[in-house]
């Protein structure tokens, strides 16, 4: 039943960030892609603060010996962790936002999700050993990227390359992440990243853009919806769901956010893609499974032998 409510909450997180894509589209009808950064990073992370006090406050509660160590504000580690996964979330998310001006919200969905077969290839620059189903799903991968996205005279959207950067940042993002997820208290990482990606992007907003009071109420609906449903909800809802879930399907759920980022397109915002472009899409999701074979294999065999063992 654990694993169940794992995976429901991984899909209900894949729904929202799908979802979200359109609202980073709508808000860009009346604001900046830095202005927009502001809103939805800072009150995100703002919102991260009730979570972290009511763990904080549950975790007390139990017995001494059954308390998770929750890592202090003033942690050197979980300081450098926020500065440098803040850093990459600034730069992704607002490369991610320029692109979606230019491009539609269904393939910026599948482009972000491009990073799931980019960690592997940054790790072989690490010297990591990547797996050949794993390169299989690196090259379909970018077969259906080049379907997506380049056209038929060997060129590339303006949109479609802000979001494929954005890609290979948050690629290093997760890994940052997953560096870090292990030393210190997650959730105040994700308020110190988000809240620093907001304040990195009012210099940009103060330089780049006119920012008007008229223009943010305008746009407090994919404001408020991105800030508390993408950054705050959905990153909760993953935290619990990656607990009770294993690594290769989590992922492949998650990937879903692709899906239905291009279904949320066509439904809400009338997008339509090619015939090209559907099968490019059709084939980076099949990627994005593909990659995971190693990793279903290996919990598998690692099922049955304990089960052998018990």
């Amino acid at each position: 039943m654990k694993k169940f409510k794992g995976q429901i909450c991984l899909l209900l997180a894949a729904i929202i960030w799908g979802s979200a894509f359109i609202f980073q589209k709508m808000g860009m009808d009346h604001i900046g892609p830095f202005t927009f950064g502001i809103f939805r990073f800072t009150l995100g992370s703002l919102a991260l603060l009730p979570v972290i006090w009511i763990y904080g406050r549950l975790n007390n509660r139990k017995l001494p010996e059954q308390r998770a160590y929750i890592t202090p504000w003033k942690d050197k580690e979980l300081l450098l962790g926020g500065l440098l996964c803040g850093l990459a979330s600034f730069i992704a998310g607002s490369l991610q936002q320029i692109g979606i001006v230019y491009t539609t919200a269904g393939k910026a969905g599948f482009i972000t999700s491009m990073d799931i077969v980019m960690v592997p290839i940054i790790l072989l620059f690490m010297r990591r050993k990547v797996e050949r189903w794993t390169w299989l799903g690196i090259a379909a991968a970018f077969i259906g990227l080049w379907l997506l996205c380049i056209t038929e005279g060997f060129t590339i959207a303006k949109g479609d390359a802000f979001v494929i950067g954005c890609a290979v940042v948050y690629s290093i993002q997760i890994l940052l992440i997953d560096h870090y997820a292990e030393r210190v208290d997650v959730l105040k990482l994700s308020f110190l990243q988000f809240f620093l990606s907001g304040i990195l992007s009012i210099p940009f907003a103060l330089i780049t853009e006119t920012i008007n009071m008229h223009d943010i109420i305008a746009c407090a609906g994919p404001i408020l919806y991105t800030a508390f449903l993408e950054v705050s909800i959905a990153f909760t809802l993953q935290i619990v769901g990656q607990k009770y879930t294993s690594p290769a399907p989590a992922t492949i759920i998650i990937s879903l956010e692709s899906v239905f980022a291009a279904l949320s397109g066509a439904l809400f915002l009338h997008e339509t893609m090619s015939g090209r472009e559907l099968t490019g899409c059709i084939i980076m999701f099949a990627a994005f499974i593909i990659a995971q074979i190693p990793e279903m294999r290996g919990n598998s065999e690692s099922e049955d032998s304990s089960e052998t063992i018990g």
